[in-house]
């Protein structure tokens, strides 16, 4: 039940998307948000770190935007510790 609440809560909110852009734009973040933290990543900490990478980068770069995927090898503060 935990494990879907992100996703209802989202559908609620998607509700008031005015545009297609806007919904597609949003999906997009949601899903980058919901691989972050799947990743154990710290999706706050992992959008400012792809934020102060890519601007002004060739995003038609694959191996750039391979580099900066949630499942790639990102740096260690970028990561919520281990629960022991």
């Amino acid at each position: 039940e935990r494990a879907i609440r992100p996703f209802t809560i989202g559908r609620n909110n998607w509700l008031f998307m005015n545009t297609v852009k806007g919904a597609d734009s949003s999906s997009y973040i949601y899903s980058l948000v919901e691989s972050a933290k799947l990743n154990n990543l710290k999706p706050y900490d992992y959008f400012n770190y792809i934020l102060s990478i890519l601007p002004g980068k060739d995003m038609n770069d694959e191996k750039l935007l391979e580099s900066v995927m949630p499942w790639a090898e990102l740096p260690k503060e970028l990561y919520n510790p281990k629960k022991s």
